[in-house]
């Protein structure tokens, strides 16, 4: 964990969200500044900053990551008329917290290209 990152701090309950789904090595959350009706960050309990941290160890844990989006989209319905995952890497690409993590987006239509 790190001490700086508010997402291990909801991880380990030293800050607040609103929880939607957690496991062993997930966990997800309501964004607060959501950008469609249904906004779920899907992070790994683990602490990896940014994609290109992710080492051979962690391919199986990449593998559930993607799994638990999945699992938490059919849950929510939200695959009757489709979503958007989207993964922000680096300043440029727009992370904002140093934590990997899943954008989840649902319950509008979305254009393309998104930003």
């Amino acid at each position: 964990m790190a001490e700086d990152c508010i997402f291990c701090k909801i991880v380990t309950r030293q800050s607040r969200a609103r929880i939607v789904y957690e496991d062993d090595l997930f966990m997800a959350i309501e964004d607060i500044n959501p950008q469609a009706p249904v906004h779920i960050l899907v992070m790994p309990k683990k602490h990896i900053p940014e994609i290109q941290h992710i080492t051979n160890e962690d391919k199986e844990l990449m593998k559930r990551w993607f799994w638990v989006a999945v699992k938490i989209a059919s849950d929510r319905g939200l695959a009757k008329t489709g979503y958007r995952t989207v993964i922000n890497d680096g300043v440029d690409g727009g992370q904002t917290v140093g934590h990997i993590h899943i954008h989840l987006l649902s319950g509008r239509k979305f254009s393309w290209p998104p930003g």
